[in-house]
């Protein structure tokens, strides 16, 4: 599963330019036009960076900025500031509210996506890094590969992205309904209970004879890819 960057920007034209241009770079994007509508948009899914505009209507980038600096749960979320501001006195301003980076306006493309990779590979290395390494199991992202010791796991497009999606926060536990619309998207109307019969598919391809199981599943709450796999 790629990083997910939350866009939030009223300006239409900004919007697709980024929108465009970190989807070819792989990225997921969402956008939001409203400070009001950030804390809306976390609560469905946690980004892994903010792209956050100073010009916003209603709440400003940088009260939003303080807000998310506030709240434990957003406190450590990388953010990005977009601003034509570009005074160091402001410049100073918004890197003093918690922002982690300061772009101007009319900024290149190939410059935001720099900064934005700088940050993920520095604040959430497993959000970009092409593989992902818990015990003996490795999820290659880059050849769509996954091994456990030498062994080749065969899974299904849903499974990997499934196992990915899992092993990216290893001890946090999603409920069937945050599975399917993570890794299942807009594909329809599926049911939870699909959920079910993947994870199932999954463990059998994952354990075979007596080896651990990595996956944890929560009665009630869902599963998990278990933390102290590999310890």
């Amino acid at each position: 599963m790629s990083a997910l960057i939350l866009i939030v920007e009223d300006e239409a034209a900004i919007q697709e330019l980024l929108v465009y241009n970190l989807e070819a770079e792989g990225f997921r994007t969402k956008v939001v036009e409203q400070g009001e509508d950030v804390y809306p948009a976390i609560s469905e899914e946690m980004p892994d960076l903010v792209l956050l505009d100073w010009m916003l209507p209603g709440l400003s980038g940088i009260e939003v900025c303080r807000m998310l600096r506030a709240r434990a749960e957003t406190q450590a979320l990388p953010v990005i500031m977009l601003t034509a501001r570009g005074e160091e006195a402001e410049r100073v301003r918004g890197l003093s509210t918690g922002a982690d980076d300061y772009i101007v306006k009319p900024f290149s493309v190939p410059e935001v996506m720099a900064r934005v990779r700088s940050i993920l590979r520095r604040m959430r290395p497993e959000a970009v890094a092409d593989s992902l390494v818990r015990g003996d199991i490795t999820l290659d992202r880059v050849r769509k590969r996954v091994l456990r010791g030498s062994r080749d796991i065969e899974l299904s497009p849903t499974e990997f992205r499934l196992l990915e999606y899992l092993m990216q926060t290893p001890g946090r536990v999603f409920s069937r309904a945050q599975l399917l619309d993570r890794v299942w998207g807009d594909e329809g109307d599926i049911d939870e209970r699909t959920v079910d019969v993947h994870v199932g598919r999954l463990r059998k391809s994952l354990s075979r004879g007596r080896e651990n199981d990595p996956l944890r599943t929560v009665r009630g709450a869902g599963y998990a890819f278990d933390e102290r796999y590999g310890k």
